[in-house]
Protein backbone atom coordinates (compact mmCIF):
# COMPACT_ATOMS: atom_id res chain seq x y z
CA UNK A 1 0.00 0.00 0.00
CA UNK A 2 1.61 2.76 -1.68
CA UNK A 3 1.10 6.67 -1.99
CA UNK A 4 3.69 8.48 -4.36
CA UNK A 5 4.04 12.25 -4.87
CA UNK A 6 5.33 13.52 -8.18
CA UNK A 7 6.07 17.36 -8.95
CA UNK A 8 6.82 17.74 -12.74
CA UNK A 9 8.52 20.78 -13.78
CA UNK A 10 7.21 22.55 -16.91
CA UNK A 11 9.94 22.13 -19.81
CA UNK A 12 9.50 25.83 -20.59
CA UNK A 13 10.30 27.20 -16.89
CA UNK A 14 14.03 26.97 -17.01
CA UNK A 15 14.26 29.29 -13.81
CA UNK A 16 14.74 28.24 -9.99
CA UNK A 17 11.08 29.41 -8.55
CA UNK A 18 10.68 25.72 -9.97
CA UNK A 19 12.96 24.39 -7.62
CA UNK A 20 11.85 26.79 -4.30
CA UNK A 21 8.30 25.39 -4.96
CA UNK A 22 9.35 21.67 -4.88
CA UNK A 23 11.83 21.88 -2.27
CA UNK A 24 9.42 23.73 0.01
CA UNK A 25 6.50 20.97 -0.80
CA UNK A 26 9.16 18.17 -0.79
CA UNK A 27 10.57 19.26 2.70
CA UNK A 28 7.32 20.29 4.17
CA UNK A 29 4.52 17.05 2.39
CA UNK A 30 2.96 16.28 5.59
CA UNK A 31 2.28 20.45 6.52
CA UNK A 32 1.03 21.19 2.36
CA UNK A 33 -1.86 18.56 2.94
CA UNK A 34 -2.83 19.11 6.04
CA UNK A 35 -2.88 22.75 5.24
CA UNK A 36 -4.87 22.11 1.66
CA UNK A 37 -6.37 18.71 1.69
CA UNK A 38 -6.80 17.66 5.55
CA UNK A 39 -8.99 15.03 4.38
CA UNK A 40 -6.32 13.65 2.32
CA UNK A 41 -3.67 14.13 5.04
CA UNK A 42 -5.25 11.77 7.41
CA UNK A 43 -5.30 8.91 5.47
CA UNK A 44 -1.76 9.17 5.06
CA UNK A 45 0.70 7.28 7.60
CA UNK A 46 3.83 10.02 7.05
CA UNK A 47 6.38 7.74 8.94
CA UNK A 48 6.29 5.59 5.93
CA UNK A 49 7.12 8.27 3.34
CA UNK A 50 10.68 7.54 1.29
CA UNK A 51 11.58 8.70 -2.20
CA UNK A 52 11.01 7.06 -5.44
CA UNK A 53 13.25 7.36 -8.57
CA UNK A 54 12.88 9.90 -10.64
CA UNK A 55 10.50 9.20 -14.01
CA UNK A 56 10.57 10.18 -17.41
CA UNK A 57 7.97 10.58 -19.75
CA UNK A 58 7.72 11.51 -23.50
CA UNK A 59 4.71 13.13 -25.22
CA UNK A 60 4.22 11.32 -28.56
CA UNK A 61 2.23 13.78 -29.82
CA UNK A 62 4.19 16.71 -28.91
CA UNK A 63 7.82 15.57 -28.57
CA UNK A 64 8.38 17.28 -25.33
CA UNK A 65 9.39 15.29 -22.17
CA UNK A 66 8.31 15.12 -18.83
CA UNK A 67 9.75 14.47 -16.01
CA UNK A 68 8.68 13.60 -12.28
CA UNK A 69 11.35 15.54 -10.02
CA UNK A 70 10.06 14.28 -7.07
CA UNK A 71 7.99 11.36 -6.34
CA UNK A 72 7.25 9.84 -2.48
CA UNK A 73 5.94 6.60 -1.52
CA UNK A 74 3.82 6.73 1.61
CA UNK A 75 1.55 4.07 3.37
CA UNK A 76 -2.45 4.25 3.07
CA UNK A 77 -4.61 2.53 4.29
CA UNK A 78 -6.43 -0.25 2.50
CA UNK A 79 -5.14 0.78 -1.31
CA UNK A 80 -2.10 1.52 -3.02
CA UNK A 81 -2.63 5.48 -4.61
CA UNK A 82 -0.62 7.56 -6.08
CA UNK A 83 -0.45 11.47 -5.54
CA UNK A 84 0.35 13.24 -8.35
CA UNK A 85 1.49 17.56 -7.39
CA UNK A 86 1.50 19.42 -10.36
CA UNK A 87 3.42 22.38 -9.70
CA UNK A 88 3.32 25.73 -11.31
CA UNK A 89 5.52 27.93 -10.47
CA UNK A 90 5.75 30.94 -12.69
CA UNK A 91 2.86 33.72 -13.72
CA UNK A 92 1.84 31.98 -16.70
CA UNK A 93 -1.33 29.48 -17.45
CA UNK A 94 -1.94 27.11 -19.92
CA UNK A 95 -5.53 26.80 -21.81
CA UNK A 96 -4.43 23.32 -22.28
CA UNK A 97 -3.60 22.32 -18.88
CA UNK A 98 -6.34 20.56 -17.84
CA UNK A 99 -5.69 18.19 -20.88
CA UNK A 100 -2.31 17.70 -20.07
CA UNK A 101 -3.01 16.76 -16.26
CA UNK A 102 -5.29 13.84 -17.60
CA UNK A 103 -2.08 12.86 -19.68
CA UNK A 104 0.46 12.86 -16.91
CA UNK A 105 -2.60 11.09 -15.16
CA UNK A 106 -2.61 8.70 -17.49
CA UNK A 107 0.90 7.69 -18.18
CA UNK A 108 1.79 7.23 -14.40
CA UNK A 109 -1.46 5.06 -14.43
CA UNK A 110 -0.15 3.21 -17.05
CA UNK A 111 3.25 2.35 -15.48
CA UNK A 112 2.39 1.96 -12.00
CA UNK A 113 -1.63 0.60 -12.43
CA UNK A 114 -2.23 1.87 -9.06
CA UNK A 115 -5.22 4.57 -7.82
CA UNK A 116 -3.41 8.23 -8.62
CA UNK A 117 -4.73 11.54 -6.94
CA UNK A 118 -3.31 14.60 -8.45
CA UNK A 119 -3.42 17.60 -7.20
CA UNK A 120 -2.03 21.04 -9.10
CA UNK A 121 -0.79 24.50 -7.70
CA UNK A 122 -1.54 27.45 -9.62
CA UNK A 123 1.29 30.13 -8.45
CA UNK A 124 1.05 33.11 -10.71
CA UNK A 125 0.46 36.57 -9.71
CA UNK A 126 -3.44 37.28 -11.56
CA UNK A 127 -6.53 36.12 -11.16
CA UNK A 128 -7.57 33.31 -13.86
CA UNK A 129 -10.27 31.07 -14.62
CA UNK A 130 -9.02 27.02 -13.87
CA UNK A 131 -10.67 24.30 -15.06
CA UNK A 132 -9.65 21.12 -12.74
CA UNK A 133 -11.41 18.77 -15.07
CA UNK A 134 -10.88 17.09 -18.29
CA UNK A 135 -13.66 15.31 -20.39
CA UNK A 136 -14.10 13.27 -23.75
CA UNK A 137 -17.97 13.48 -25.00
CA UNK A 138 -18.94 11.87 -28.40
CA UNK A 139 -22.65 13.40 -29.30
CA UNK A 140 -23.97 10.19 -28.24
CA UNK A 141 -22.33 8.82 -25.52
CA UNK A 142 -19.86 10.43 -22.53
CA UNK A 143 -16.74 8.86 -21.94
CA UNK A 144 -14.51 10.42 -19.21
CA UNK A 145 -14.38 12.99 -16.68
CA UNK A 146 -10.95 13.71 -15.26
CA UNK A 147 -10.52 15.54 -12.08
CA UNK A 148 -7.65 16.83 -10.07
CA UNK A 149 -7.89 18.92 -7.03
CA UNK A 150 -6.11 21.95 -7.07
CA UNK A 151 -4.81 25.19 -4.88
CA UNK A 152 -5.11 28.95 -7.20
CA UNK A 153 -2.62 31.06 -4.39
CA UNK A 154 -3.40 33.93 -5.60
CA UNK A 155 -7.00 33.48 -5.19
CA UNK A 156 -6.70 33.00 -1.18
CA UNK A 157 -6.63 35.73 1.43
CA UNK A 158 -3.44 35.92 2.76
CA UNK A 159 -5.50 36.72 6.35
CA UNK A 160 -6.71 33.40 6.93
CA UNK A 161 -3.80 32.13 7.27
CA UNK A 162 -1.37 34.28 9.32
CA UNK A 163 -2.82 32.27 12.62
CA UNK A 164 -1.53 29.24 11.56
CA UNK A 165 1.75 27.59 12.81
CA UNK A 166 2.22 25.72 9.77
CA UNK A 167 5.66 26.66 8.00
CA UNK A 168 3.75 25.70 4.36
CA UNK A 169 1.11 28.88 5.27
CA UNK A 170 3.83 30.90 6.23
CA UNK A 171 5.67 30.72 3.01
CA UNK A 172 3.01 31.01 0.37
CA UNK A 173 1.47 33.92 1.99
CA UNK A 174 4.25 35.67 -0.59
CA UNK A 175 1.96 34.29 -3.09
CA UNK A 176 -1.40 34.82 -1.96
CA UNK A 177 -4.07 37.24 -3.00
CA UNK A 178 -2.93 40.78 -1.40
CA UNK A 179 -2.78 44.60 -2.34
CA UNK A 180 0.06 46.72 -3.35
CA UNK A 181 -0.32 48.79 0.04
CA UNK A 182 -1.04 45.27 1.97
CA UNK A 183 3.06 44.22 1.20
CA UNK A 184 4.02 45.35 4.81
CA UNK A 185 1.67 43.94 6.39
CA UNK A 186 2.00 40.63 4.53
CA UNK A 187 6.03 40.83 5.58
CA UNK A 188 5.36 41.70 8.78
CA UNK A 189 2.85 38.74 9.99
CA UNK A 190 4.94 36.34 8.03
CA UNK A 191 7.99 37.25 10.51
CA UNK A 192 5.22 37.24 13.47
CA UNK A 193 4.49 33.40 12.25
CA UNK A 194 8.48 32.23 11.94
CA UNK A 195 9.35 33.01 15.71
CA UNK A 196 6.22 30.76 16.79
CA UNK A 197 7.37 27.91 14.98
CA UNK A 198 9.55 25.56 16.55
CA UNK A 199 11.78 24.06 13.05
CA UNK A 200 15.50 23.59 13.36
CA UNK A 201 17.41 26.84 11.30
CA UNK A 202 17.76 24.74 8.10
CA UNK A 203 13.99 24.89 7.83
CA UNK A 204 14.06 28.03 8.46
CA UNK A 205 16.14 29.44 6.39
CA UNK A 206 14.54 28.14 3.34
CA UNK A 207 10.57 29.18 4.66
CA UNK A 208 12.33 32.87 4.92
CA UNK A 209 14.22 32.39 1.30
CA UNK A 210 11.06 31.16 -0.25
CA UNK A 211 9.37 34.04 0.96
CA UNK A 212 11.89 36.61 0.24
CA UNK A 213 12.11 35.32 -3.31
CA UNK A 214 8.48 36.68 -3.90
CA UNK A 215 7.89 39.23 -1.70
CA UNK A 216 11.01 41.96 -1.48
CA UNK A 217 10.34 45.19 -0.08
CA UNK A 218 12.32 48.15 -1.35
CA UNK A 219 14.01 50.78 1.10
CA UNK A 220 11.02 52.52 2.38
CA UNK A 221 8.81 49.68 2.79
CA UNK A 222 11.88 48.04 4.91
CA UNK A 223 11.40 51.24 6.68
CA UNK A 224 7.90 51.10 7.17
CA UNK A 225 8.12 47.50 8.24
CA UNK A 226 10.34 48.03 11.01
CA UNK A 227 8.46 51.49 12.60
CA UNK A 228 5.93 48.36 12.70
CA UNK A 229 7.89 45.79 14.09
CA UNK A 230 8.72 48.48 16.87
CA UNK A 231 5.22 49.17 18.01
CA UNK A 232 5.25 45.00 18.73
CA UNK A 233 5.54 43.70 22.45
CA UNK A 234 9.51 43.36 23.46
CA UNK A 235 9.79 39.69 23.61
CA UNK A 236 8.02 39.23 20.27
CA UNK A 237 10.49 42.51 18.95
CA UNK A 238 13.37 40.74 20.25
CA UNK A 239 12.66 37.61 18.47
CA UNK A 240 12.34 39.08 15.48
CA UNK A 241 15.37 40.62 15.08
CA UNK A 242 16.89 37.36 15.42
CA UNK A 243 15.89 36.57 12.52
CA UNK A 244 17.64 36.17 9.14
CA UNK A 245 15.34 38.99 6.98
CA UNK A 246 16.49 40.97 4.12
CA UNK A 247 16.64 44.47 5.99
CA UNK A 248 18.09 43.14 8.57
CA UNK A 249 21.18 41.48 6.38
CA UNK A 250 21.17 45.02 4.55
CA UNK A 251 22.09 47.05 7.83
CA UNK A 252 24.48 44.51 8.56
CA UNK A 253 26.03 44.60 5.11
CA UNK A 254 25.42 48.59 5.46
CA UNK A 255 26.99 48.50 8.54
CA UNK A 256 30.04 46.59 7.38
CA UNK A 257 30.88 48.98 4.14
CA UNK A 258 30.61 51.81 6.54
CA UNK A 259 33.41 50.46 8.71
CA UNK A 260 35.02 49.78 5.91
CA UNK A 261 35.20 53.32 4.81
CA UNK A 262 36.34 54.74 8.04
CA UNK A 263 39.48 52.36 8.23
CA UNK A 264 39.95 53.95 3.98
CA UNK A 265 40.18 56.81 5.53
CA UNK A 266 42.35 56.24 8.54
CA UNK A 267 44.69 54.36 5.71
CA UNK A 268 44.54 57.72 3.42
CA UNK A 269 45.41 60.36 6.22
CA UNK A 270 48.38 58.04 7.00
CA UNK A 271 49.37 58.87 3.22
CA UNK A 272 48.93 54.78 1.95
CA UNK A 273 48.44 54.35 -1.40
CA UNK A 274 44.87 53.49 -2.96
CA UNK A 275 46.00 50.44 -4.65
CA UNK A 276 47.19 48.83 -0.76
CA UNK A 277 43.58 50.23 0.61
CA UNK A 278 41.75 48.16 -1.86
CA UNK A 279 43.16 45.32 -1.26
CA UNK A 280 42.79 45.83 2.54
CA UNK A 281 39.33 46.96 2.54
CA UNK A 282 37.47 45.39 -0.86
CA UNK A 283 36.49 48.72 -1.85
CA UNK A 284 36.16 49.95 -5.04
CA UNK A 285 39.18 51.85 -6.56
CA UNK A 286 36.79 54.69 -7.80
CA UNK A 287 35.00 55.18 -4.75
CA UNK A 288 38.39 55.27 -2.87
CA UNK A 289 39.49 57.73 -5.28
CA UNK A 290 36.01 59.81 -4.39
CA UNK A 291 37.14 59.66 -0.47
CA UNK A 292 40.55 60.94 -1.24
CA UNK A 293 38.77 64.15 -3.32
CA UNK A 294 36.18 64.48 0.20
CA UNK A 295 39.58 64.93 2.39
Amino acid sequence: MSLGMLVREDPSQFIHHDQLFKQLINTFFSEFLDLFFPNVHQHIDFSSIKPMSEEMFTDLFKGESRRADVVIEAQLKGQDTLIIIHVEPQSYGQSDFNERMYHYFSLLYNKYRKPILPIAIFSYDENRYERNEFTITLPFFHVLTFQFLMVELRKMNWRQYIHSNNPVAAALISKMGYSQIERVQVKKEFLRMLVKMEINPAKMELINGFFETYLSLNESEEKELMEEIKQLNQDELKQILKLPNSWVEKGKKEGIKEGKRKIAINMLKEGLSIELIVRVTDLDYAEIEEISKQL
